[in-house]
């Protein structure tokens, strides 16, 4: 079991960064302007970069697991080394994207009991999702496949090499994306989206405004934003809905973490 869509989506965190990277831009200006030689030498060299870079794969290399290693167990049901890694990787990623450095003596522990979390509940979703019935068909399955197809002009050879950088085969790409069709199901029927009031999307876009005026912008509109506010505060109470979901069926759940 791969990537199903469970982990919480950023939406506009990019526009809110955007507008405090301008505040921390204001504050270099204020800074005595380095010379060009200067700021060139505060610079890393390629070669450094590259070297840095290369450290840092092989520290995230070695949080694997073994593939075929048993990490947990939910209800009896396997989770695999193979799953894992997979997830690993999204949680690193998404460390690096917050600025955290995934490798560190302090991270080790989040970003493992991270990975397991995320593999539990995905689990226990889907196991839910089983016993109400929840199905994709063929021919859902085949649509979505066509469509990621697409994404490489329905290129046989560049689809394959994208499959093959992913360590997967087809087989393997059509069973994750039957499992996000049946969580999706799952998802949209039993944890309907809930409702968002004018007055939360007013709080929100007041909140993003005073940072963007701190930072020296003009924010936009609240009518040309709000419906990406909707979304993404849709978006958040729908993964809160869930993350109760989990914690409502882990307690009837038998879980065993085996790393």
């Amino acid at each position: 079991m791969k990537k199903i869509m469970y982990p919480l989506t950023i939406g506009l965190m990019s526009m809110v960064l955007a507008a405090c990277g301008a505040q921390d831009q204001a504050k270099k200006e204020e800074e005595p302007k380095k010379t060009e030689e200067q700021a060139k030498a505060d610079q890393p060299s390629q070669k450094e970069q590259q070297k840095q870079m290369e450290e840092m794969q092989k520290k995230m290399e070695a949080q694997k697991v073994d593939d075929k290693k048993t990490v947990a167990t939910v209800n009896g049901q396997a989770i695999t080394g193979s799953d894992y890694n997979s997830v690993l990787s999204s949680t690193q990623m998404q460390m690096q994207q917050m600025g955290q450095d995934p490798t560190s003596k302090e991270a080790e522990k989040q970003v493992k009991d991270q990975t397991v979390n995320t593999l539990v509940g995905q689990n226990i979703l889907m196991q839910e999702a089983d016993k109400k019935g929840y199905n994709a068909s063929a021919d859902e399955v085949k649509k979505q496949i066509d469509e990621i197809k697409k994404q490489y002009n329905n290129d046989d050879k560049k689809f394959q090499e994208a499959l093959k950088m992913q360590g997967m085969d087809e087989k393997q790409l059509n069973e994750q994306v039957a499992e996000s069709i049946k969580m999706n199901q799952y998802v949209s029927k039993e944890i309907p989206a809930p409702e968002v009031t004018d007055k939360e999307i007013e709080e929100y876009y007041n909140q993003f405004a005073q940072q963007g005026g701190q930072g020296g912008q003009k924010p936009p509109k609240l009518e040309e934003v709000k419906p990406q506010i909707k979304q993404q505060l849709t978006q958040q109470k729908q993964n809160e809905s869930l993350g109760k979901k989990v914690e409502e069926l882990k307690k009837t759940a038998k879980i065993e973490i085996k790393i």
